[in-house]
């Protein structure tokens, strides 16, 4: 937990973005100057500066200046995907639950607004899933697959979020557990079915599927775990 001058000071920066003060893409100014118009001392602001950047609200660069960042989803969001690969096996199964809500919503979307070029996009990485004999192959196409159909949404935001809970660690996990339970064959044709319903253009079924698919998923996770969280009790 940052100080509470720190706190003051990272706030009052926060209100010059938020009040149009500071656009996205604006440099800051100059230490003295910025530490002058805000009331806080420069120490105070160089950890507000420091907080900022590993948000993704600041990019400080060396030798050039400290800037507000665009702002994006991308760049907000980014801290998501890094705390999730930390994360135990308790906080893992509350992700898939988080993804149980998120991912059928994000693909009803995709299905009502992706175009042929997103549909070929998720079909080759459905079809590099299928053909692939590596798990760390198959780890990295099944992510491809549901960033794809993210993408196809046309909502940034909920596309970094369900990126963001959907870390490597966390599909790795996955798959070693659908691995081990030989239902990985079975895991693949689930998402062939998510693909039939986009290509359709047939939300309702999108969402089944993909619901479906993650539901799956999560039972064989808590499965995987039981043993463990046992031996811990």
């Amino acid at each position: 937990m940052a100080a509470p001058l720190t706190d003051a000071a990272i706030e009052k920066v926060r209100d010059l973005i938020r009040g149009g003060d500071l656009e996205p893409g604006q440099r800051l100014p100059a230490e003295a100057a910025l530490s002058a118009q805000l009331g806080v001392s420069r120490s105070s602001l160089r950890e507000a500066v420091r907080a900022l950047a590993t948000a993704g609200v600041l990019d400080v660069r060396r030798g050039d200046g400290t800037f507000v960042t665009a702002l994006t989803p991308a760049q907000l969001f980014t801290g998501i995907g890094e705390a999730v690969d930390l994360m135990g096996d308790e906080s893992l199964l509350e992700l898939m639950e988080c993804r149980r809500l998120v991912e059928p919503q994000v693909t009803a979307l995709a299905a009502l607004r992706c175009q042929e070029a997103d549909l070929e996009e998720v079909l080759r990485h459905l079809q590099l899933m299928e053909a692939a004999t590596d798990e760390q192959d198959l780890i990295a196409h099944d992510a491809d697959f549901h960033a794809a159909i993210a993408a196809a949404s046309r909502n940034t935001a909920l596309a970094e979020i369900l990126r963001g809970i959907s870390g490597v660690t966390l599909r790795a996990r996955v798959w070693r557990a659908l691995t081990e339970a030989d239902s990985s064959r079975h895991t693949i044709d689930e998402h062939r079915a998510i693909y039939d319903a986009l290509r359709d253009g047939d939300a309702q079924l999108a969402q089944a599927a993909a619901l479906l698919h993650v539901a799956n998923v999560e039972t064989w996770m808590r499965r995987a775990l039981a043993p463990k969280r046992r031996r811990s009790a």
